[in-house]
């Protein structure tokens, strides 16, 4: 696999050329460029609209890919670091903190680059334990924006892999996009799941930048603790 591009331009192909400029860049970190990238900004909304089902959500807190809270004007940060997984792919982590009143929630994932079916594809494994994983589709809109649908979600447990019906399975739906009269990102994202509705949304702005990493700390195959995974998943 080649770990010396990012692994949005192989997933979009020359439809990457279409982004905004500024995307182009935010999704450009490849494995061992001895960066890392930070965003810092506000959501306008975060979090699960429906009361009746942050009690649900609550109880898969650890998992830190859900969580119960709804607020607006909340804080968050986000670190995106390109590597190398375990198994050599090419990847993309990030780590979410996002700043509700009482608590921090963290929200985190690795999107790998696949190559097992012969052409590339992204999977996205979610969670402290990497235990669902979905595909993505990715495309450009007209004006340079990157839309992406979460899409087959799979769960493992254990030595199962389980594939979730279209009736059970939950949507996420992205976009991402360069405001040039804020000058700054914006981003939104809607979980829907078809039985039950929206159970997750986030939309916000932030500034974003590069940060190198500490001497030493940045071959292909690293990847700072803070921002690992509990355990990862080689199976698609």
């Amino acid at each position: 696999m080649n770990g010396d591009e990012p692994i949005y331009r192989l997933g979009l192909g020359p439809d990457f050329a279409k982004l905004q400029p500024e995307l182009q860049e935010y999704f450009s970190l490849v494995p061992g460029s001895g960066r890392y990238g930070v965003g810092e900004g506000v959501f306008d909304v975060v979090g699960c609209r429906q009361a009746w089902l942050r009690p649900l959500l609550r109880l898969a807190t650890g998992e830190q890919a859900f969580f119960p809270e709804y607020g607006d004007g909340i804080r968050f940060r986000i670190e995106n670091h390109a590597h190398l997984d375990p198994f050599g792919r090419p990847s993309l982590t990030a780590r979410r903190d996002i700043f509700f009143p009482r608590t921090t929630r963290i929200f985190h994932d690795t999107t790998s680059l696949d190559t097992s079916a012969g052409a590339p594809r992204l999977v996205d494994y979610v969670g402290r334990y990497r235990r669902l994983v979905t595909d993505l589709n990715l495309s450009v809109t007209p004006g340079g924006r990157l839309r992406g649908i979460s899409e087959a979600s799979r769960l493992f447990l254990g030595p199962l892999r389980i594939p979730l019906p279209a009736a059970l399975d939950a949507k996420a739906y992205a976009e991402q996009w360069w405001d040039a009269d804020e000058g700054r990102h914006r981003i939104q994202v809607k979980v829907i799941q078809p039985q039950i509705g929206l159970v997750l949304v986030y939309a916000g702005r932030f500034d974003y930048r590069l940060e190198p990493y500490p001497a030493g700390a940045s071959g292909p195959g690293r990847l700072p603790a803070r921002v690992r995974p509990d355990r990862w998943e080689r199976r698609v």
